[in-house]
């Protein structure tokens, strides 16, 4: 009877420390965007992500008076969190490597051409080249946790590798969690791990870049397989306007304070993390493909897929080997 006793206990302890996991999935709005969570856990995070989401968004966003970045860029304080020197170190490396191409003191252009967080300006060469003299990355520096600017019309604008740091937020503190099977993406950015629901890696689509806004549904130019990686996607196919018949890219040159008038109509880039990704893929729109295409090529760690404007109504596309090895055959 004893030894019964023992293995009684023993099964139970066994039993109670295998608790059942299963796939969740969370979605809602933030950040001005949609998000989707898929993660295989004992319990729903939903609540708990959410807190992470808006503590972040107090750092980053431009569109919250006493957010970290808003008291920068009205000089009400120069003080950062960890948040915002994540965002500002990485964006400082990234603007090195693309030789300016990625800038975030583009700010006042991005805001001035109606696509930023304050009103439009009516737009002339003289507003444009005054803006120009707050435009540099090399003009703002942080020293000691604090931001030092060179001019004080000098502004910020995070919105291309916000976005995709909150992605490795939100992942990193579902891995804090011991998490190893989820898909986290924001507003078309996002990070995969392990495999899916079906023990598969992560399928994902890449949108053709149609910008004709009578067509409703999506139609996708690639599916792609992916595990341990995070992909990120910039077009000027959606956020545009049109005036006087001349489209305006959301896109700005912080080389010309113009919207980019090329031939590329959208990247996606594969990397290590969703921040690195999303800032890449922004400054390849600038660069345009050959260039971008470039730095991919001389950085192991980054694969692009470039879709360009071709002739006859057709597409140009290029990518890396490794993004190759990824794209899904499709009968």
């Amino acid at each position: 009877m004893r030894y019964t006793a023992i293995i009684l206990v023993v099964s139970l302890v066994l039993t109670s420390c295998s608790k059942k996991t299963s796939f969740h999935k969370n979605e809602g709005l933030i950040f001005g965007t949609l998000y989707h969570f898929t993660y295989e856990s004992e319990n729903d995070l939903s609540d708990e992500l959410k807190k992470v989401m808006n503590e972040y968004d107090l750092s980053l966003s431009t569109y919250k008076e006493n957010s970290v970045i808003s008291k920068i860029n009205s000089n009400r304080s120069m003080e950062t969190d960890e948040y915002f020197r994540t965002v500002f170190n990485k964006a400082k490396q990234i603007t090195k490597v693309t030789d300016g191409a990625f800038d975030m003191t583009v700010a006042p252009l991005v805001n001035a051409w109606g696509f930023g967080f304050s009103k439009k300006d009516s737009i002339t060469s003289e507003l444009i080249d005054s803006l120009m003299m707050d435009v540099g990355m090399d003009m703002i520096e942080m020293e000691d946790g604090k931001i030092i600017k060179e001019r004080p019309g000098i502004m910020l604008d995070a919105s291309a590798i916000a976005k995709g740091y909150a992605v490795d937020v939100v992942a990193d503190f579902l891995e804090f969690k011991g998490i190893e099977n989820y898909m986290v993406e924001i507003g078309g950015e996002m990070r995969v791990k392990g495999t899916n629901p079906k023990g598969m890696s992560w399928k994902v689509g890449i949108d053709k870049p149609i910008d004709d806004p009578k067509v409703l549904e999506r139609e996708l130019q690639e599916i792609i397989s992916i595990s341990n990686i995070a992909l990120a996607t910039s077009g000027n196919y959606r956020n545009f306007y049109v005036k006087d018949g001349k489209k305006y890219a959301h896109t700005i040159s912080p080389f010309t304070g113009y919207p980019v008038d090329h031939q590329l109509l959208g990247v996606s880039v594969l990397a290590p993390d969703c921040m690195t990704a999303d800032a890449y893929a922004t400054a390849f729109m600038v660069l345009g493909a050959e260039k971008g295409m470039a730095i991919v090529e001389n950085d192991p760690e980054l694969e692009g897929y470039f879709i360009s404007a071709g002739t006859d109504m057709k597409y140009e596309i290029v990518y890396s080997k490794g993004f190759e090895k990824v794209i899904e055959v499709r009968e």
